[in-house]
C-alpha cells in the first residue's frame, strides 16, 4: 500500500517502471547492509553481536596514549581464561585527599598538603576511558610470534649470574668483611619475620610492623624488596620463606583486611602511639583503594619480582609482575600520556597527582623511572604496550623547549608543560637521569636515543649546576629558575656512580673527565659522612654560609638508612678498584653497627650530628633491597651480578642486558614445542 502513495508510482504495484524497481531495491539493500553493519559498533556485551561474530574471533583491543594513534593487540582468549582480569581505568578526579609522604630510596621530597584537583570537567569525572585506554589481561600475554625462554636467557648472559665462585673474594679481610654484612642482613631479615611478618616494614624499637601510605593494599614490601639480596648472598632458607609468601599471601586483588591499621604518614619518625595515629576499622568489602605510589609499587614490586624471575626462573614471580603491571597502566590515562603519580589498585584503576605537587603535576623522577622495568614486562609477556607507554613519555620530552638545556622537576600530565623551573638531580628529579644512561646500557648499546638524552642533559648540568666550593670540594646544587641553591641532598649522591658508568660511551676524549668528575662527587659525599659525629651522612648538605658538606638545618640532619653513597662507592671500586671505595664501605658498615643497629633490627636516626643518637623506628625496606646489597657487592669479585650484563634499577634490582641478536640466535619457534622469544 505505500507504493501505491509514491509520486510517479501507477496504480498497480506491478507497475513499477524498471529503473524504479532498481532504485528500490538498491535502497532496500543499502538499508540492510547498514543495519547489519552496525552490530559490530554495539558493546562487546551485547548479545546480538555475540551471535553474529564467530566463537574463535574476538575484537582487537586498542592501547595507547589519547594523543597518539592507538595500536591495535590481538586478544588472547586462552589467557582471558586464567583468570586475570583486565583494567578498565576510570578517570576521576578526587577533591582532597589525606597528605603523604613518600620515603622510598631515591624519590620525592616530603612535603605536605591538599591535592589541587585535576584539569578535568565535571562531566568528565565519572566517564570510563575511551577504548584505547583499557588493556585486557588477555593483552598482556598476546601472541607476538615467540615467548620468553628463561634458558634462553641464561644462554645470552656473558658470565653466571652468581659468578664463578659466588663472587667470594680471594683476599680474607674482604671475605671477613662480606661475611659480617651477610649477618647483617640476616638479622634484618630474622626480625622482620618474628615482628613484621607480611607487613611492609619493620619498626624494631616497638618490635611491630609498618604498612604506611605508598602502596594501596600491598603488603609485604620487605619481602618482595629482599628476594633478590637474600638469593645472591646464599640465604636459601630465608629466599625459599620469601618466595613461598609471593605464591601464597601476595594477592594482587586482595581486600584491605578488617583490622586496626596505623596511619601515620611519614618516614617512621613517629613512635606508633594512641596519641599520635589515627586507628580506623576498614570493612572488609573494599579494594585495596589507598594511594599507590606508581613510582614506589614499580621500583620495588615490579623491579623486585623481575629480577628475582629472572635470577631464579620461578614462574611464579613471572607470574605475579605480569599482573601488577597491568594494574599501572591506568596510570597512563592522561592527555598526554604522562602518568599521575598516585593510582588506585582496584578494580577502578582511577589515578589522581601528589596533592603538595604544584598544579597537579607529575614529577619527573616518578615518570622518568619506569623505563626499565616496563621495556622488562613487555619482554616477558610478549605485549608491547608497556614500552610504548614509556617511549611516549620520552618522545614528549624530546619535543620540549628546555630551558638551559635542563629538565625541570615538575610536568603538567594534562598540558604537557613545565609548571615550575626547579631542577634537581637529588629529590624529584635524580633517577629520571639515571633511568637514562641505564637504559642505553640495558639495550646492549643500542637505545641510541636514551644515550643522546643522557649526555645532553649530563652537558647542561655541568654548565649550569656543578660547582666547586672554596674548600675544593665538588657538588652538585640544585637550580630555582636561573638562582643556585648550594644544596646537595643525600639522594643526589648515587651521581657519582650514575657518571662513572656512563664514562665509556661519552664523547671523544672525555671517559677520563667523567670519571674525575665521578670521583670528586663521591669523594664530596663521603666528606658529607666524615664530618658527622656517627660517621653518617645526613640528608642534605650545604655549601653556603661557610659550611660545607654538612646539614645547616635542623631538617636536613637525619638518615634513614639511605643506600646512594654506598651505591657510588660499590659502582667506583668496579669501575677503578681504588681500595679507598672499599675502606670507606667499612667504615659505613661500622657505623650501622655502632649507630643504627638495635635489639631488633635497624633503625634510622634523627641526628647524625648528635653523640647520644636518637631513632626513628623503621627499617626501611631500601635497607634490605639496596644499602645490604651494595656492600655486599662491594666486598665481592667483580663477577657477582657483573656489570657486562646486568643493570641495578633504583632499588637496586639487577635487570639483565637485553641482547636481541643473541636471544633471537637461540629461540626456538613454537611449533618445535618449546618456548621461545625475540
Amino acid at each position: 500500500m505505500v507504493l501505491r502513495k509514491l509520486p510517479g508510482v501507477s496504480a498497480s504495484g506491478m507497475g513499477l517502471r524498471l529503473s524504479q524497481k532498481f532504485v528500490f531495491l538498491l535502497f532496500l539493500s543499502g538499508l540492510v547492509t547498514l543495519c547489519f553493519g552496525a552490530l559490530f559498533f554495539l558493546p562487546d556485551s551485547v548479545r546480538l553481536k555475540r551471535i553474529f561474530l564467530s566463537k574463535n574471533e574476538s575484537p582487537a583491543v586498542t592501547v595507547g596514549s589519547d594523543n597518539e594513534l592507538s595500536k591495535k593487540v590481538p586478544v588472547d582468549q586462552e589467557h582471558q581464561r586464567t583468570g586475570l582480569k583486565g583494567v578498565e581505568a576510570i578517570v576521576k578526579p578526587k577533591v582532597s585527599r589525606k597528605p603523604s609522604v613518600t620515603h622510598g630510596a631515591r624519590t620525592v621530597e616530603r612535603s605536605v598538603g591538599s591535592r589541587a584537583q585535576d584539569e578535568w570537567s565535571p562531566a568528565r569525572a565519572h566517564e570510563p576511558p575511551a577504548r584505547d585506554e583499557r588493556v585486557t589481561s588477555a593483552a598482556l600475554n598476546a601472541p607476538h610470534g615467540t615467548t620468553f625462554s628463561h634458558e634462553t636467557f641464561k644462554k645470552c648472559l656473558l658470565k653466571p649470574a652468581l659468578g664463578k665462585d659466588q663472587g667470594n673474594p680471594s683476599d680474607p679481610e674482604t671475605l671477613k668483611r662480606r661475611e659480617k654484612v651477610k649477618e647483617m642482613m640476616k638479622f634484618a631479615w630474622d626480625n622482620y619475620k618474628s615482628y613484621a611478618w607480611g607487613k611492609n616494614e619493620l619498626r624494631p624499637l616497638t618490635k611491630n610492623g609498618h604498612i604506611g601510605n605508598m602502596f594501596g593494599g600491598l603488603r609485604g614490601a620487605s619481602i618482595v624488596d629482599s628476594l633478590d639480596t637474600l638469593y645472591i648472598m646464599g640465604l636459601m632458607e630465608e629466599y625459599e620463606e620469601a618466595k613461598e609468601w609471593v605464591q601464597n599471601s601476595l594477592d594482587l586483588n586482595s581486600h584491605i583486611p578488617t583490622e586496626l591499621t596505623d596511619n601515620i604518614t611519614g618516614a617512621g619518625s613517629r613512635t606508633p602511639t594512641t596519641t599520635n595515629r589515627t586507628v580506623t576499622r576498614r570493612p572488609p568489602a573494599r579494594d585495596p583503594n589507598g594511594e599507590a605510589s606508581l613510582f614506589e609499587v614499580n621500583i620495588r614490586y615490579v623491579g623486585g619480582l623481575l629480577s628475582a624471575f629472572y635470577l631464579t626462573g620461578a614462574e611464579i614471580f613471572k607470574q605475579k609482575v605480569l599482573e601488577l603491571g597491568e594494574k599501572l597502566l591506568p596510570a597512563f590515562n592522561t592527555p598526554t600520556g604522562i602518568p599521575r603519580g598516585v593510582i588506585n589498585l582496584g578494580s577502578s584503576g582511577t589515578s589522581w597527582s601528589w596533592g603538595w605537587a604544584s598544579a597537579g603535576s607529575s614529577i619527573l623522577a616518578e615518570f622518568g623511572t619506569l623505563h626499565l622495568e616496563f621495556v622488562h614486562l613487555s619482554q616477558l609477556s610478549g605485549n608491547p604496550v608497556f614500552t610504548e607507554k614509556v617511549m611516549n613519555i620520552r618522545k614528549l620530552l624530546n619535543k620540549m623547549e628546555k630551558p638551559h638545556g635542563l629538565y625541570p622537576n615538575f610536568l603538567s600530565p594534562v598540558s604537557g608543560n613545565w609548571v615550575q623551573h626547579h631542577v634537581s638531580i637529588g629529590g624529584l628529579g635524580d633517577s629520571f637521569y639515571e633511568y637514562l644512561i641505564k637504559s642505553f646500557l640495558m639495550s646492549d648499546k643500542t637505545d641510541e636515543e636514551a644515550k643522546k638524552m643522557y649526555y645532553s642533559a649530563m652537558e647542561a648540568i655541568e654548565t649550569n649546576l656543578v660547582q666547586k666550593s672554596p674548600g675544593g670540594l665538588t657538588y652538585v646544587a640544585e637550580w630555582r629558575g636561573g638562582i643556585l641553591d648550594h644544596k646537595m641532598g643525600h639522594l643526589a649522591c648515587f651521581s657519582g656512580g650514575m657518571i662513572g658508568i656512563g664514562a665509556d660511551d661519552g664523547p671523544v676524549g672525555q671517559k677520563q673527565h667523567y670519571l674525575d668528575l665521578a670521583a670528586e662527587i663521591t669523594h664530596t659525599c663521603h666528606e658529607s659522612y666524615s664530618r658527622s659525629a656517627t660517621k653518617l651522612g645526613p640528608e642534605a648538605f650545604r655549601f653556603d654560609g661557610g659550611a660545607e658538606a654538612t646539614a645547616t638545618r635542623l631538617s636536613d640532619r637525619y638518615y634513614i638508612l639511605r643506600p646512594e653513597v654506598i651505591e657510588s662507592y660499590m659502582y667506583m671500586w668496579r669501575l677503578t678498584h681504588d681500595p679507598k671505595y672499599r675502606e670507606w664501605g667499612w667504615e659505613a658498615v661500622e657505623a650501622l653497627e655502632k649507630h643504627c643497629r638495635v635489639d631488633a633490627g635497624f633503625s634510622g636516626i634523627r641526628d647524625v650530628y648528635a653523640s647520644t643518637v636518637s631513632h626513628d623506628n623503621m627499617q626501611q625496606s631500601f635497607f634490605l633491597s639496596e644499602t645490604l646489597k651494595y656492600l655486599y657487592l662491594l666486598f665481592s669479585d667483580d663477577d657477582l651480578l657483573s656489570l657486562e650484563d646486568w643493570v641495578f634499577n633504583t632499588e637496586a634490582h639487577p635487570l639483565p642486558v637485553v641482547r636481541k641478536t643473541c636471544l633471537q640466535e637461540h629461540s626456538t619457534r613454537p611449533d618445535d614445542g618449546q618456548t621461545t622469544l625475540e
